[in-house]
C-alpha cells in the first residue's frame, strides 16, 4: 500500500521503522502509536518538510507547475498527515501523556505552518511561475490552485514586511495555544460534573431508556444508583422528560456554566484569542476577524453574513414569538397557575408535553425502531442507491478503541474510493459533539481515508443502542461530510474534498439529513429492533406532523450563535472593560424563549468559535447559510424521486467530486440550473404566510 515516507538524512531509516508516524500508511497502525512517538516524529517531519520548502526556493533554471506548486502540494504531505492523525488521537483517546505530547508540538506545527506564506523565497518562486507562459495558461483546478495559492499567501502575511511577520508568527502561535487551552479546559470540566441520584422517586417522567443509561453509567463508575452527566445524550434527557424542575435546573446551570471556575476558567482565554484575532486582522489590512476569514467564502464579508443573519431572524421573529406565547399558555393551562413562569431549564421540558398534546406524538416511542447498527445499514443503502457505491465492514482493522468500527467505499467497478471509521458513542477520553476527519485525502485513482464521530446514545447491556431521531440525523449529516471528502475526484489533493469555502461545506452533509424524513428512506432501516417490523404509520404520520413544532425557536438558537460570534469578532472590543460572559449573554438573550440568568456563561464552552485558531470563528452562519442551499437542492430530489440515481448523479458529480476545483456558486448553479431561493427552507420549517 501507499505510503509517504521522510527523506530527511537527519533521521536514519532504524528510527523511522521504530516510529509509526513516520512513515503513515493507508492502514494507520493506531495500535502501535504511543505519546512517545509523537514529539520525535514531528520533529523530524518539520525538519523534512522545510527541507523540501528550501529545494523548491533553490529551484534552478525555468519555473513550472512540476517544480513549483506540485512540490508545494508534495513538501509537506506526510507533516500533514501525521499532524492530522496526532491531532485525531487527542480528540478521541486522550490522556495526561497523550495530552502534554499534543502540547509540547503545537507551538512548533503552528510556527511553521505560519511560516510558510511568510517566506519570501517561497512567495517570490510563486510568483515568479505566475508570470510563465505556462502559467498563463493553466486551466481548471491547476488554475484555480494558482490563484488561491497566492491569494492565501497574500492573507497570511506574504507582503508584510519584517517586522510584520514577526509579530504575525508570535500571534498565530499564541493562538494555537490559546485554543488548545480552551478545549482542553472544556473537556475537563465537561467530565468533572456528574450527578448521581440514589432516590428513584426523583426519576419520575425519565424514559426507561434514559434510566437504563444512567443505571449503566453509574454502575460503570462502581457506584449505586442513577449516573447523569453532561454528556449530550445523558443531558438532553434530563432537560426533556425529568419532572423534578430543580434537578434540571441544577443540570442546566451546570452545562452552561462550564469551563468558567478555578483551574479550567475559559473567560480570559477568551478575552486574549479575541484580541488577537483583532490584532491579526488589522495587521493583514482587514478592519476586522469576520472580513479576513470571509473573504475566500461565499459571502465574502461579514456585513454580508450579517444581512443574511437579520433577515431570517427578521422572517422567523413573528413565528418565534408566536410559539413562545403559545407554550406559556399551555403550561398555565396545564397547571392552573395564571402567573406560571418559564425558565431555560422549563422549555426543553414542557415543550415535549406540548408536542406530545398536540401532536399525540413521543419522540422516545422511536427509539426501538432506530437501533445504531441497522441505521448504518440503512445509511449505506440509501447511499448505494444515491451514488452508485458499495459499502463493505473490514474486520480486524487497527482501530483506536475496541467500539470502533472500519469500513471500505467501493465503486461501480469494485474499485476502492476509501475507507473510513465510525466511532459513535461518549467515552471519557473523547470530546464532545460530533464531526468527520479527513485523515488522508488523495488525488484519483488513490483511495481517500477517513471517518466519523459522534456522542450518541451507548447500548445498555446486550440490546443495540437505541437513537433518538435526532441522533439518526446526525449520523446522516456526518456521513454527508464523508461522503464529500471519499468521493472526490480532484486531481489537485489540497483542493479535494471537503477543502472548500465553510459556508458550501456543510450542503453535503446537511441535504443527507432529508432522507431521515423520507419514508421510502426509513424503511431501509428504521424497523423495530425486536420483531423487526417497520415504523407504524399512524407513528410515522405523526412524527411528520411534528416536525415543524417550534422549527422557529431551533431556527433562532442557531441564528443567537452567528449573530454571538459576528458580533464578537466584529463589534466587541476585547481592550474594553465589558466582560465578555455579559455582551454575549445579551446578544443570546434576543434569540431566547426565556430571560437568562446572570450566571448563564454558553461561550465559555463554544467550542466552534475557540477551540482552534480559526474554527467557526465568524463563520458559524455558515450552518443556516449551507441549510438554505440543502432545502433548495432537495426539492430537485423530491421533483424527480429522493432515490433519483440520475439525480443522485448529478449531486456526485456536480458538488460531491468536485471539492474546491471550482467556485462553489458555480457547482450549485451546475446542480440546480439556477442560484439558491430562500423560500424552500421557510417552507420546509413551516415559516411561511401568517
Amino acid at each position: 500500500m501507499e505510503s509517504v515516507s521522510v527523506t530527511s538524512k537527519c533521521y536514519t531509516a532504524a528510527v523511522a521503522m521504530t516510529n509509526p508516524l513516520l512513515t503513515v500508511q493507508f492502514e494507520i497502525p493506531f495500535a502501535q502509536i504511543r505519546p512517545g512517538h509523537i514529539e520525535p516524529a514531528v520533529d523530524a517531519l518539520l525538519a523534512d518538510a522545510g527541507a523540501r520548502l528550501d529545494r523548491i526556493v533553490d529551484v534552478e533554471g525555468p519555473r513550472t507547475y512540476g517544480n513549483t506548486l506540485a512540490e508545494l502540494e508534495h513538501a509537506t504531505e506526510p507533516l500533514e498527515r501525521t499532524s492530522a492523525i496526532v491531532s485525531h488521537l487527542n480528540g478521541v483517546a486522550t490522556s495526561a501523556e497523550l495530552r502534554a505530547a499534543y502540547n509540547a508540538v503545537r507551538p512548533k506545527l503552528s510556527e511553521f505552518w505560519s511560516s510558510i506564506p511568510l517566506n519570501e523565497g517561497l512567495y517570490r518562486a510563486l510568483r515568479d511561475y505566475a508570470e510563465t507562459e505556462e502559467a498563463k495558461g493553466l486551466t481548471d483546478a491547476r488554475r484555480r490552485f494558482l490563484d488561491k495559492t497566492l491569494d492565501e499567501f497574500r492573507r497570511h502575511g506574504a507582503a508584510l514586511p519584517p517586522e510584520g511577520k514577526e509579530e504575525l508568527s508570535a500571534i498565530n502561535v499564541d493562538l494555537a495555544q490559546l485554543t488548545n487551552r480552551f478545549s482542553e479546559n472544556l473537556l475537563d470540566s465537561t467530565n468533572a460534573h456528574e450527578l448521581v441520584v440514589d432516590d428513584e422517586s426523583k426519576l419520575a417522567g425519565l424514559p426507561p431508556s434514559a434510566r437504563d443509561a444512567a443505571r449503566e453509567s453509574a454502575k460503570d463508575k462502581g457506584k449505586e444508583g442513577w449516573r447523569f452527566t453532561l454528556q449530550a445524550p445523558s443531558l438532553i434527557a434530563v432537560l426533556t422528560y425529568l419532572d423534578d424542575a430543580s434537578v434540571r435546573e441544577q443540570m442546566w446551570r451546570a452545562y452552561n456554566g462550564r469551563a468558567t471556575e478555578g483551574e479550567w476558567d475559559n473567560r480570559p482565554l477568551i478575552r486574549k484569542i479575541l484580541e488577537l484575532r483583532r490584532r491579526k486582522a488589522v495587521l493583514l489590512g482587514f478592519g476586522d476577524f469576520a472580513d479576513l476569514v470571509l473573504e475566500d467564502r461565499m459571502a465574502k464579508d461579514g456585513e454580508t453574513a450579517r444581512r443574511f443573519v437579520d433577515e431570517l431572524r427578521r422572517r422567523t421573529r413573528p413565528f418565534f414569538d408566536r410559539e413562545n406565547e403559545q407554550l406559556l399558555a399551555f403550561r398555565r393551562e396545564v397547571e392552573g397557575d395564571p402567573d406560571a413562569r418559564m425558565e431555560p431549564w422549563d422549555v426543553g421540558y414542557w415543550a415535549e408535553k406540548q408536542r406530545k398534546a398536540l401532536f399525540d406524538f413521543d419522540e422516545e416511542e422511536l427509539r426501538p425502531y432506530l437501533a445504531a447498527p441497522r441505521v448504518l445499514e440503512g445509511l449505506f443503502e440509501t447511499v448505494r442507491r444515491l451514488y452508485g457505491i458499495r459499502i463493505e465492514e473490514r474486520p480486524g482493522v487497527e482501530t483506536w478503541d475496541p467500539a470502533v468500527r472500519c469500513f471500505r467505499v467501493l465503486g461501480a467497478a469494485e474499485e476502492h474510493l476509501g475507507s473510513f471509521y465510525v466511532d459513535l458513542h461518549p467515552r471519557e477520553n473523547k470530546r464532545g459533539g460530533a464531526w468527520m476527519s479527513g485523515l488522508l485525502t488523495d488525488v484519483p485513482p488513490r483511495p481517500h481515508l477517513g471517518l466519523f464521530a459522534a456522542n450518541l446514545t451507548p447500548p445498555v447491556g446486550d440490546e443495540p443502542a437505541l437513537l433518538t431521531h435526532r441522533e439518526v440525523e446526525t449520523i446522516f449529516h456526518e456521513f454527508g461530510h464523508l461522503m464529500h471528502h471519499l468521493l472526490s475526484e480532484v486531481p489537485v489533493r489540497s483542493l479535494g474534498g471537503a477543502n472548500v469555502a465553510w459556508d458550501f461545506v456543510e450542503l453535503p452533509s446537511q441535504i443527507m439529513e432529508n432522507w431521515c424524513w423520507e419514508r421510502e428512506a426509513l424503511d431501509l432501516f428504521a424497523r423495530h429492533h425486536e420483531t423487526g417490523e417497520p415504523i407504524p404509520e399512524d407513528l410515522y404520520a405523526k412524527m411528520v406532523r411534528a416536525r415543524t413544532y417550534r422549527a422557529a425557536n431551533a431556527q433562532m438558537r442557531q441564528l443567537g450563535f452567528a449573530a454571538v460570534d459576528l458580533a464578537l469578532h466584529v463589534d466587541f472590543d476585547p481592550s474594553s472593560d465589558a466582560g465578555v460572559v455579559d455582551y454575549a449573554r445579551a446578544v443570546l438573550e434576543e434569540h431566547s424563549p426565556t430571560p437568562l440568568p446572570r450566571d448563564y456563561a454558553m461561550i465559555a464552552g463554544f467550542s466552534h468559535l475557540f477551540a482552534s485558531p480559526v474554527g467557526y470563528a465568524a463563520g458559524y452562519y455558515s450552518y443556516k447559510w449551507a441549510e438554505v442551499l440543502d432545502a433548495d437542492a432537495f426539492t430537485r430530489f423530491r421533483e424527480e424521486g429522493v432515490f433519483s440515481p440520475e439525480v443522485g448523479r448529478a449531486f456526485r458529480d456536480a458538488i460531491l467530486s468536485k471539492g474546491d476545483s471550482r467556485d462553489p456558486m458555480e457547482l450549485y448553479r451546475e446542480f440546480m440550473g439556477r442560484e439558491p431561493r430562500i423560500e424552500p427552507l421557510l417552507e420546509r420549517q413551516g415559516l411561511l404566510g401568517g
